[in-house]
């Protein structure tokens, strides 16, 4: 019987036990740990994250800002503003909401955040330190999905892995995560031949691609682990994910459900990992 993986269940779990981290820091230490989001123009899903973001980090403690600014911004006045937050102590998580106006280069809004304070993990000093085996900040949405893995004694080593997707944010971090757990990992993408075949080989399939119901059964060997990354919405408007969810549970031993699997999971690390930096902030 298909097992379902609740991210939900798990993310409220991590976040009440961070929430009495946040606590003994505060009492220890004296730290609040500090998180700034800034969010640019009206996208609406942008504006629901950014929402979802906020609400959680005060239910655990944190000190939370948003800055919401409009689109007309320009490149120098929005890193003038991460500049600011680079210097402000009280502040150990920065994260710029993204997608950025064009006339915005995300590259250079990513480079302008301290690497001690990029919680979404996107600098090139976090991403270098992730390929080298020694990673500090990760790009949320891969470690949300190790921590799914953990919780459910999922265990990756020598097990054929496949990920369908190769973005900066979720599938090149993710290959290196499960190399880092000792799985045999495939990295495809939109242009990949033979997929479905491919597919099926797999134990594990993350199908992380942003196309609504892309992955039916016929990619999904009998008994695989599936974790759907996707959020898209149906012509009804429905949330609905990468993978067609009643067709793959028919053969899937694991599943992930669009919402309630990896999207709470990206919030909770997100969190953590704004801990983790106030955390080091100790040391220094």
């Amino acid at each position: 019987m298909t097992q379902i993986i609740d991210g939900k269940a798990l993310a409220q779990k991590m976040q009440s036990k961070l929430a009495q981290k946040v606590q003994d820091l505060k009492d220890k230490e004296g730290i609040v740990p500090g998180l700034a989001v800034i969010l640019v123009g009206e996208d609406p899903a942008s504006h629901v994250y950014v929402r979802n973001k906020e609400r959680s980090a005060l239910q655990a403690g944190f000190k939370s800002e948003v800055v919401r600014v409009p689109d007309s911004i320009s490149q120098a006045e929005l890193i003038a503003l991460i500049d600011n937050y680079n210097k402000d102590c009280s502040i150990h998580g920065i994260l710029v909401q993204l997608p950025l106006p064009a006339h915005i280069d995300d590259n250079a809004i990513i480079l302008a955040i301290d690497p001690q304070k990029d919680v979404d993990g996107f600098h090139p000093m976090n991403t270098g330190k992730l390929w080298s085996g020694q990673p500090v900040m990760l790009p949320c949405t891969p470690a949300g999905i190790m921590e799914m893995f953990r919780e459910y004694e999922i265990d990756l080593e020598g097990k054929n892995t496949l990920i369908i997707g190769r973005s900066n944010i979720v599938g090149k971090p993710m290959a290196q995560l499960l190399l880092n757990q000792n799985a045999t990992v495939t990295l495809t993408h939109s242009r990949t031949k033979h997929l479905p075949e491919l597919a099926r080989q797999a134990d594990v399939l993350i199908v992380a691609i942003g196309k609504g119901h892309f992955v039916t059964k016929d990619f999904v060997k009998e008994g695989a682990v599936v974790i759907d990354v996707g959020m898209n919405r149906d012509d009804n408007g429905k949330l609905i994910g990468d993978v067609k969810y009643d067709d793959v549970a028919e053969v899937a031993s694991y599943i992930t459900p669009v919402p309630g699997g990896v999207g709470p999971m990206t919030i909770t690390m997100l969190l953590e990992q704004t801990y983790q930096a106030a955390l080091r902030s100790v040391s220094k």
